[in-house]
């Protein structure tokens, strides 16, 4: 250790400055966590002008303020490269829920849904005023909806162009890459070369393809296969968003699975993923519906549930659905937000279908409850309990695993969404790392600052070194917790005892601010030859 901090400082020294300088803030003391995985050590931090001025010995430093951090961790703010804030930071600016769990940088447009105009979404974002930073990938559903509306098809040539068209676009305003939502309408009806040609542009602006794979359940080997495809036709890295393995018959699949993305890997396909340290996914419920009864929207469906071979049709493939995912019924599927009934919030769709059918009620009830709520309007968020705990260690574990939330900037107290959009990091950090001892902890914090920012081409965040973005976290490692629950979501992470964007405290002595130091997270302005 002693020989580290030695050769530490001295890779230092030249930015270490005179003792008559001034900070704008001056940590002393903290145990240094840099966000590269090694070992931390104990040192001074100089920031000025909302970048990390000077590292090393500052002892005769001033500073506007100074902060002592004797015994505490100080590292990165963590970076979610998967989220989804379009429509929430707007009421919420200030994204409690995010800094409070350490996250300094958001990445949104995932799943395949984006803004549809990304410079505008740039524009109202700084017109308002944001805490933390923010970037977006563009969507592939949102462009082919723009093109196609939800027909199920392949895009005809001058379709393609169009899509082709927004798709740059997206990128010249500053899109780190493209996503995908294969699971989602429209995307489920696109086939892979279409998303290649989409991919093939987002590689010449030096962005990746982030994909919510086509199947999560006994498919997926499948699925993360096309992605790899993509991939490797569009010459592209790859993120594979919140990599599961869903459905009590895929449980224990996960090391297989990681096993082969190592085998991708060494063939030279640049693949990643990221994940959320739950074994509850969050998503729409029409999700539980076949694909092909969605196509058209909800009027569409509901011409389709009116027609009794169809909807027997429908009826019999989500049977076949539950059987292959090894459930008997959906017990494992609960409301967390339904538009138009908020008394259903927290109930399972057993308990829903109870209430209204009694004791003596039969799968196809349940099955009817699913449809009514489906063709009602709105979409119904779902929390699914379908993953098994095991198979989460183990994909987390993967050294090319992110963590990321897949949350949106929550309202505190409203719905009984998901705990992931309050606790992700301070989970990890406490439940696996301190409590279950999984991983070390410079290793975990590798996971949400370094890894993330190199994937996402953020060359200025994720790393504590002089000149970078000083977007910095100090914490006591023995306190960070993550208290929200399924069954109390609605609760703040606890134990990030300061929180700095771009220099400027956004939670200072546990408490937030108010101040909206965020900016702006582009992509390369620039095309290259991939």
């Amino acid at each position: 250790m002693k020989q580290l901090l030695c050769i530490f400082s001295s890779l230092m020294l030249v930015h270490v400055l005179s003792a008559q300088v001034n900070f704008d803030v001056l940590i002393r003391n903290g145990l240094l966590i840099d966000g590269t995985g090694q070992p931390r050590v104990k040192i001074d931090i100089g920031v000025r002008d909302g970048k990390i001025a000077a590292m090393g010995g500052l002892g005769g430093a001033t500073a506007t303020q100074i902060i002592d951090a004797t015994g505490k961790i100080v590292c990165p703010g963590f970076i979610d490269v998967h989220t989804h804030i379009e429509g929430s930071i707007q009421s919420n600016p200030s994204a409690a829920n995010f800094l409070f769990d350490g996250v300094t940088s958001l990445v949104t447009g995932n799943c395949g849904n984006s803004a549809k105009d990304l410079n505008a979404f740039f524009q109202e974002l700084e017109k308002l005023g944001i805490a933390a930073n923010v970037g977006t990938l563009a969507g592939h559903n949102t462009i082919r909806s723009e093109v196609m509306g939800s027909v199920n098809r392949a895009p005809s040539a001058k379709e393609l162009t169009q899509m082709q068209e927004l798709m740059t676009k997206a990128m010249k305003d500053g899109a780190l890459g493209l996503s995908t939502g294969l699971i989602y309408i429209p995307g489920t009806f696109a086939k892979t070369d279409e998303i290649v040609a989409l991919a093939k542009i987002a590689a010449q602006y030096k962005g990746i393809y982030a994909s919510h794979i086509r199947y999560e359940d006994h498919r997926v080997f499948e699925a993360v296969e096309e992605a790899v495809t993509i991939g490797k036709e569009a010459k592209i890295p790859v993120e594979i968003s919140h990599l599961k393995v869903a459905g009590k018959a895929s449980w224990g699949k996960s090391e297989a699975l990681i096993n082969k993305l190592y085998e991708y890997r060494s063939a030279g396909i640049d693949v990643m993923v990221d994940q959320y340290p739950y074994t509850a996914s969050s998503t729409t419920l029409s999700t539980q519906i076949p694909d092909w009864a969605l196509g058209g929207g909800n009027d569409s469906l509901k011409i389709r549930l009116a027609n009794p071979k169809t909807k027997a049709a429908i009826v019999a493939e989500m049977k076949k659905m539950l059987a292959e995912s090894g459930a008997e019924n959906y017990s494992f599927a609960v409301i967390a937000n339904c538009p138009w009934d908020t008394t259903l919030n927290g109930k399972s769709i057993p308990q829903v279908t109870q209430k209204q059918k009694g004791e003596t009620y039969k799968l196809d009830d349940e099955i009817e409850t699913v449809l009514k709520l489906c063709s009602r309007g709105p979409r119904v968020q779902m929390v699914f309990h379908k993953m098994g705990e095991e198979d989460v260690k183990k994909i987390m574990q993967f050294p090319y695993c992110m963590i990321a939330s897949d949350a949106g900037v929550a309202s505190f107290g409203r719905s009984m969404l998901h705990p992931r959009a309050y606790g992700t990091n301070a989970r990890v950090l406490g439940a696996y790392v301190r409590e279950q001892k999984l991983m070390a902890l410079e290793e975990a914090i590798r996971k949400m600052t370094v890894l993330p920012a190199t994937r996402f081409n953020l060359t200025d965040r994720g790393q504590l070194r002089p000149g970078k973005a000083a977007d910095i976290l100090i914490f006591d490692p023995n306190k960070i917790s993550a208290p929200a629950t399924y069954d109390q979501p609605h609760a703040y992470s606890t134990g990030m005892e300061y929180v700095f964007v771009n220099g400027i405290a956004v939670i200072a002595s546990g408490q937030l601010t108010g101040k909206k130091p965020g900016v702006i997270l582009k992509g390369t302005q620039g095309s290259r030859t991939p």
